[in-house]
């Protein structure tokens, strides 16, 4: 999956956020699919909102006043599931059954950078500038970001990087934990990893998903239970079986979906 709007180093308009939320569905209902890589065309993964294409003066989505329809949909309501349309472009990517990789060059600024944080695994360019933007808008980070980041990243840096909007490096955004590694060359390794990755039992990988997603908010019980639950879907079925005999063999493994 890449953002294609090169020509304004794929900055967010009405098209890009329907077209990512259009991919993010066609994603969740894909059979057979084991791992996504979400990169960006160009010279950036994402500069964040591209402001021209937004009137009413509106928050960091270009919403209007609340309950008012807009190009990314009201800022009160919830079209998808949990979210809203601007938080759904980020947030659903938490949300497909498979892990979805980043890999982030160039720029990554407000949206983006949300955009970015929604990956499960973040691959950034040290160089890679990086903004939590809003605030030099006057107005605040309202695509998922909070949720997406708490957890990562302590909470004084947050407050920090959100209330100066100061611009910083994938190095630094790699210390401070918004990113999971940086390398000089991003997509490649994240190629590299989706292929690891798709090379596993595909009903086990959902499983792990499920239990990384739900670390959040679980209790150690409910966190317990989970593992539980998840193991018994997968344990003895012939996928599983294939795994183990796959390694003893010292073979690719051919999973069934």
């Amino acid at each position: 999956m890449r953002l294609i709007r090169t020509d304004k180093m794929n900055a967010l308009d009405p098209a890009m956020f329907a077209g990512i939320a259009e991919a993010i569905k066609t994603l969740k209902e894909t059979k057979g699919l084991r791992v996504v890589v979400l990169s960006g065309e160009g010279k950036a993964f994402c500069a964040g909102l591209d402001l021209s294409n937004f009137t009413g003066g509106g928050g960091g989505s270009g919403e209007k006043k609340p309950g008012e329809g807009n190009a990314t949909g009201n800022l009160d309501g919830r079209s998808h599931g949990i979210t809203n349309l601007a938080q759904h472009v980020a947030w659903g990517w938490r949300e497909l059954p498979v892990p979805v990789i980043a890999a982030a060059h160039g720029v990554a600024f407000g949206g983006g950078f949300q955009i970015l944080s929604g990956a499960d695994i973040r691959i950034i360019h040290p160089d890679t500038r990086c903004a939590i933007m809003e605030m030099k808008w006057g107005l605040v980070p309202d695509m998922a970001g909070f949720a997406l980041w708490r957890g990562n990243v302590r909470d004084d840096v947050i407050r920090e990087l959100t209330y100066t909007n100061r611009e910083f490096k994938g190095k630094e955004a790699h210390e401070l934990g918004f990113a999971t590694k940086v390398s000089e060359t991003p997509l490649e390794d994240a190629l590299w990893l989706a292929k690891l990755m798709a090379s596993k039992h595909p009903a086990a990988m959902r499983g792990a998903k499920r239990l990384c997603n739900a670390m959040a908010d679980s209790t150690d019980a409910q966190l317990m239970q989970l593992e539980s639950d998840e193991q018994v879907k997968v344990m003895r079925t012939p996928n599983q079986m294939e795994a183990v005999m796959a390694e003893m063999q010292k073979r690719k493994p051919v999973f069934t979906e």
